[in-house]
Formats: C-alpha cells, structure tokens, sequence
C-alpha cells in the first residue's frame, strides 16, 4: 500500500504522538561529564575558548561533582593540571597528586553514588606536552607503557573506578590491565580512546588542560582522519588487550565510526563531544545564530543513534537540566 492509505504524517501530528513514537531517547544516564582540576589554585579559572568550563581546585571540584550527581548523571571524568611537570611526567602517578587527591575527596563524599574516571595519558604533566616519553624528539613507545602502569596503578589505589588511556600508544591496554591485575586491581574497568583521531577540533581542550605540545604534534600517534579500516583495527586490537569499554574520539564528525564500532563489536562504545564541538556551538549560540538547547540535544542525540552508549559532553550539565525541566 502507498499514499493515500498510507500517510506518514499521521504518527507526526501532536507533540503528545511524537513523543510517543520517538525510537532513540536520550537521558542523563547516557552522559559523562569531564572537569579540569588543577593544583594549587583557590578559585575557579576561566577558559576563555570554552565559555563556563572552568579549572578547578580539588575541593571546588567535588562540589561540582555533587551538582553532577544530584542531576542524574552517573559519571565523571577528571583531567589533572599539576604544579610541577618534568620529561616522563612522574607527577601523573604521584600518590598525592592532583587527580589522585581529587578522586579520594570525591570518593570519600559520594562513594558508589558517582562512577569517577580518570583520564591517563602524559600530555598534561610532561613538559613538552606530549603524550609520552620524549627522546629525540619522538614520543618512544615502550618506555611509555612502564609509564602508563604506575599511572593506572595509582589512579586505582586513589579509588578511579574506571582508567582511560587516551594516548594511542601502542600496546598501552594490555600493559594499564597486567600492570591493575598484578596489583590486585582486577575490578578497576579500563575506557580506552581506541579511535582518537588527530583533529583540528582539541585545540579548546589544549588550552584548557595545558597541553599544548611544544614541538611538532600528535600525527605520528592519533589517528589520520582518513582511515574508516584502521580505526577499526585499533578498536578490535584494544578489546583483545582487554579494554571494557572503547572510544571514539571526536564523535561530530565521526558519526559513520561510532555506528560501524556499534555494528561490529560487542562491546560498550564511548564517544568524546569534543571541546571544539561544544565551543562551536558556544560561539554560535551567543551570537544567536542557533538555538543552544535545541542545538545540543540533536547533536547528542545524533550521537546516540549513531550507537554510542556513553557520550563525554561539556555540555552534560545543561542537557541534563533541559531532558529534566524541558527549559
């Protein structure tokens, strides 16, 4: 049968029966809501390339957690900015470093009642910003695994529920899983940016977490734009090493990936709303050329569709709030 029995718009034509028909819900549940923390600060600082996402203190950022749960978001993802940084970026697995000293006071307010997740790559503590062992101006692959181990290891011990590798190194799932498990950290989860493309779309973040490299960039470790086949590989490769959940990173223009990852692998599949993703949008909005909520959630339900079940958003907070009050 076709038109006139069949009429499409019949199932579009109140708000009551759109609702009702709506095949892909987004909710809280499906959001993860990053924070900057830096040590030695008193008050919030403003980045300015990413309007109302601020660096945080230790003690600011479990209030800021405590909003993030009381609007039914289930988890947290911390990036540290520490004092001090130095070649191998030795102060990411300080036990009393910013994120671990962070985690412990947010454990200690919320316990189960916030999933906190640790990001774990060496951009922000090294000195030369880059994700990994320096020498002769290449980031060294196997050196920066041993790394990578004391890292996870006192992520795990500050009480991170889950540790995410996000520097695309080589063999770096396996070494964070054997490196827990020798410890006894066989319940710590590991969230792997197994598709990080290098992309024009970080460089908010890079401000944001101080991790501008300071010589060349990231092209010989992320990902060529180009490359469906690889990222695919990359994936499969870190379920094999034992990743719990895998990422696609960014999501906006990766939307083709996230659905092929979610058709391919049964495996949880994560995707990162990037911080050029959102300070797009920021900009955009406050010069009134798009409607800010509607804008976001069709984005973040795109990324839904497209099959994520876990998306990273600077924008978590305000799309809670909207999926919550509908204002």
């Amino acid at each position: 049968m076709s038109f006139p029995k069949i009429r499409m718009r019949r199932l579009r034509r109140t708000e009551s029966i759109r609702r009702m028909m709506r095949q892909v819900r987004l909710s809280p549940d499906d959001l993860i809501h990053p924070l900057f923390v830096q040590e030695g600060i008193s008050e919030p600082i403003s980045i300015p390339s990413m309007p109302k996402v601020y660096r945080l203190s230790a003690e600011q950022a479990v209030k800021d957690v405590k909003e993030v749960a009381g609007l039914g978001i289930p988890a947290v993802i911390l990036f540290g900015i520490p004092s001090k940084k130095d070649e191998k970026g030795s102060s990411a697995y300080d036990k009393n470093g910013v994120v671990q000293d962070t985690v412990r006071r947010i454990k200690n307010e919320l316990g189960e009642g916030i999933v906190v997740i640790t990001d774990l790559c060496l951009c922000e503590y090294t000195s030369h910003g880059h994700c990994g062992v320096l020498k002769d101006g290449e980031v060294v692959n196997d050196e920066t695994l041993e790394v990578l181990g004391k890292v996870a290891v006192s992520q795990a011990e500050s009480g991170a529920d889950i540790v995410a590798p996000s520097g695309m190194i080589d063999g770096q799932v396996k070494a964070i899983r054997d490196a827990l498990d020798r410890e006894g950290y066989t319940d710590t989860a590991i969230m792997a940016y197994s598709a990080k493309f290098a992309s024009a779309f970080y460089s908010p973040f890079r401000d944001a977490a101080d991790s501008v490299p300071q010589t060349g960039d990231r092209s010989s470790y992320q990902m060529d734009y180009s490359n469906p086949d690889e990222a695919m590989r990359e994936i499969e490769l870190d379920i094999e090493e034992g990743a719990d959940i895998v990422m696609v990173k960014p999501a906006l223009a990766y939307l083709d990936l996230i659905h092929r990852a979610k058709y391919h692998f049964k495996t949880p599949i994560a995707a990162y709303s990037v911080s050029g993703e959102y300070s797009l949008v920021k900009a955009a909005a406050e010069k009134g050329w798009v409607d800010e909520k509607k804008i976001v959630l069709e984005i973040l339900t795109a990324v839904k569709r497209a099959g994520a079940d876990l998306i990273l958003t600077y924008h978590a907070k305000d799309a809670a709030r909207w999926l919550a009050t509908g204002k």
